[in-house]
């Protein structure tokens, strides 16, 4: 589905139009091959060149095709199982600036609801903007992942296979998060090297703020990482010393049961055996019992199996 939005930087709002005209805003949300086609026909690139905005597991890269400018990015997203990112495709052309997203893109009907100062002219200022929203909303989910990390943290005594699992699904989060973050630091490092487009100053300086923004997302995403995998190694140990300690506890428990089953195995068999005789020998042998288990318990507690 096609949205055609314009705004000057006197409007307050996004106004919706019907045409595709100069300086327009082109938004393909839950695109399909029919809204790609549409593209192609006011533009001068071929579906080919187009087809991948369509993929939900394209990397951030960067290409020039003629005159126009691909930007494929991925963003914060929970919309499919499995996927906490994903695609977003934004094409700069002499024209028009054109988002393409397989998916409704929150990133960009934030934007378009939002009240700002930035027109639809403003083509490589509209981009760099989005590219912020994209980059502050990474900071956002990351942060709210660690809360979810350190509201999952429980005392040792009660930790489960759900916090494995709470920390499993975070990494893998945050993890998603990197492989889409370090590829777009590179896709603004080689805007700032002016080989793909022409930047106003002041576009610079916020393309230079966009890379401090996007650095800073991407160390706070490996240092919670870090932590993730500190704290699941801490419970591994926790995990792995609670099960020796209880295989050495049920270890202690067999020998000391087997020490009254071996005696009343060894009284049983119907052959002479010593005491046969002897009218106190049932209560001599459960001495010898009770005895040789107290022994038994008293050296497994020394050795602190029990």
């Amino acid at each position: 589905m096609i949205e055609i939005y314009f705004k000057t930087n006197r409007d307050a709002a996004f106004k919706r139009i019907e045409d595709f005209h100069a300086g327009c805003w082109i938004y393909a949300k839950e695109a399909n091959l029919e809204d790609l086609s549409k593209i192609t026909e006011i533009t001068a690139l071929s579906l080919a060149d187009i087809r991948d905005s369509l993929d939900k597991y394209e990397l951030p890269r960067i290409e020039q095709k003629g005159e126009n400018m691909l930007f494929f990015v991925r963003h914060p997203s929970e919309q499919e199982f499995g996927l906490y990112t994903q695609t977003l495709t934004m094409i700069l052309t002499d024209t028009f600036v054109i988002a393409i997203s397989p998916h409704r893109s929150e990133i960009i009907e934030q934007l378009i609801e939002s009240n700002t100062a930035l027109g639809t002219a403003q083509k490589s200022k509209l981009i760099l903007h989005i590219l912020l929203k994209i980059t502050q909303d990474y900071t956002s989910s990351i942060k709210r992942v660690r809360h979810s990390i350190l509201g999952a943290e429980q005392p040792t005594q009660v930790i489960d296979s759900n916090a494995i699992r709470v920390l499993t699904k975070n990494e893998e989060i945050l993890n998603q998060y990197l492989t889409s973050l370090v590829p777009m630091r590179n896709l603004l490092e080689t805007m700032a090297g002016g080989r793909h487009n022409n930047l106003y100053e002041k576009d610079l300086d916020l393309l230079e703020d966009l890379m401090i923004a996007i650095r800073q997302s991407e160390d706070l995403c490996r240092v919670n990482i870090k932590s993730i995998r500190s704290l699941r190694d801490s419970y591994h140990i926790i995990f792995t010393n609670d099960v020796n300690r209880t295989i050495k506890l049920l270890t202690a428990l067999t020998i000391v049961f087997s020490i009254p089953t071996i005696i009343a195995s060894i009284y049983g068999m119907n052959v002479a055996l010593p005491l046969a005789n002897n009218k106190y020998s049932f209560f001599i042998v459960l001495g010898m019992i009770a005895l040789a288990s107290i022994i038994g318990v008293l050296i497994f507690q020394r050795k602190r199996w029990l």
